[in-house]
């Protein structure tokens, strides 16, 4: 009922979240074309007011940690796979994420990973246009701007590139040129 009235009284304001969203999603041009555009003021499908932020955030003083999962030994110790393997699910159920180290991929494999990244989303909207999706069923590979767009309560302020790796991962000829 909450959100009932919540909605009602939204729209009485003039406010239509489902407008905004769909104009949003229609631009293609995602969080980065709002900042190209010079926008001044944050739109109101990204405002949050529900959640209220610690300010002593920074302190240093945090009782939190993100977990770190070493994978040392993962192929060649059965025990040691299975004992990953757990931290992997105990990470995800508790956290949603975590961080792995010893995991064997060069860092100069991951910064050049992170480059290509980063200049897809410095190019022209008319390139990245081609790869933006929300059909992860049609393209190996998507941009787009907030997965869950339409059925989260607060919209993200970020774009992604995402890459469908399993069983049949894109082409090079799929991937964008900058990220090949």
């Amino acid at each position: 009922m909450v959100e009932n009235e919540k909605k009602a009284e939204e729209i009485e304001r003039g406010y239509d979240r489902k407008r905004e969203l769909t104009t949003f999603y229609e631009s293609k041009a995602g969080v980065k074309g709002l900042v190209d555009a010079g926008v001044e003021k944050i739109p109101h499908i990204f405002n949050c007011k529900k959640f209220s932020f610690n300010k002593n955030l920074g302190t240093g003083l945090s009782q939190f940690c993100i977990p770190v999962i070493d994978f040392e030994g993962v192929h060649s110790r059965p025990i040691r796979r299975s004992e990953i393997v757990q931290a992997i699910l105990d990470a995800s159920k508790r956290w949603g994420f975590f961080q792995v180290i010893n995991h064997g991929i060069p860092t100069s494999l991951l910064d050049g990973m992170i480059q290509g990244i980063r200049r897809f989303h410095k190019q022209d909207l008319e390139v990245k246009i081609e790869f933006y999706t929300r059909d992860i069923k049609q393209r190996k590979v998507i941009y787009l701007s907030n997965f869950d767009l339409y059925q989260a309560h607060v919209t993200n302020w970020r774009d992604a590139l995402g890459f469908v790796m399993e069983s049949d991962p894109p082409s090079p000829e799929e991937l964008p040129n900058v990220c090949r």
